[in-house]
């Protein structure tokens, strides 16, 4: 067994029961349904705002809701504008702001979202937040979160099947044959499968920061900064979930242009 057969086993199941993302306009991973995931999604996020403080009744706490809810706006102009006016029908959306000096910030499935209070001085001000608050809506508006489930399951699945077709030989080439899968698979498949759910969050989150009015030139500015934050402290780019910094920079700027000009088809919500 070739290490090209061990990506295949799991390669395999990419383009198996795949469905097109009105967004990206892809065909995506998706064994799991909405109607699995989101009252999941719904207690998990209830169950975390009850574990953490958040932070009410502050100006920081008005503009995580404010920014979100101009991000909602947008989403769901955008989605009319494809056509697919229904498929925001099952979201609960809400932006809630936690006392965390993380840096960090996130949307559930189905449109729960946290800001973390230690990124704010990051974001700095609205179209910073925008930046960040539209990326991880778009992770939600993608199925980024199903289809990393279903990758998940189906790299098992790949390690049974290596499981079976190894069934005959000694424990010790058993066990060889499983750490080569399992390396294979992850930085030949489920690495890159992650930093291309990045890069379509940044293009989908430009499109929805213009228009919600706010400008996508100022999501550069915010990653230098947060490439400032790491101070080179990130791991390389093939061992990492997410594109390097320069990397993501550079993309955000082919794509800028892009964001525009569809804002200016779709509509820009005037602030």
């Amino acid at each position: 067994m070739k290490k090209h057969l061990l990506v295949g086993i799991f390669a395999a199941g990419l383009v198996y029961s795949c469905a097109t993302n009105p967004l990206t306009g892809k065909k995506s991973l998706n064994f799991v349904s909405n109607s699995e995931l989101f009252p999941t999604s719904f207690q998990q996020y209830g169950t975390f705002l009850k574990e953490n403080k958040v932070i009410t009744g502050t100006a920081d706490a008005k503009k995580v809701e404010t920014v979100g809810l101009r991000i909602k706006a947008a989403a769901e102009k955008y989605l009319t504008y494809l056509g697919q006016s229904q498929y925001l029908q099952d979201y609960r959306w809400e932006y809630k702001l936690i006392d965390n000096k993380e840096v960090n910030a996130w949307c559930m499935p189905g449109g729960k979202i946290v800001v973390y209070s230690g990124i704010l001085p990051i974001t700095k001000d609205d179209s910073g937040l925008a930046t960040v608050m539209g990326h991880e809506v778009s992770h939600a508006l993608a199925n980024h979160g199903a289809q990393r489930m279903s990758a998940a399951q189906l790299q098992q699945l790949g390690a049974v099947g290596v499981a079976v077709a190894t069934g005959g030989k000694s424990a010790e080439n058993q066990q060889i044959w499983q750490q080569a899968y399992g390396v294979t698979t992850q930085y030949g498949a489920m690495l890159p499968f992650s930093r291309n759910h990045e890069t379509e969050a940044d293009k989908i989150g430009l499109t929805l920061m213009a228009i919600a009015g706010y400008n996508p030139d100022e999501s550069i500015i915010f990653w230098q900064r947060m490439a400032a934050q790491s101070s080179g402290q990130a791991p390389p780019e093939f061992l990492s979930t997410h594109p390097s910094d320069v990397t993501r920079i550079a993309n955000l700027k082919a794509l800028i242009p892009e964001a525009k000009a569809l804002a200016a088809k779709v509509g820009i919500i005037r602030r």
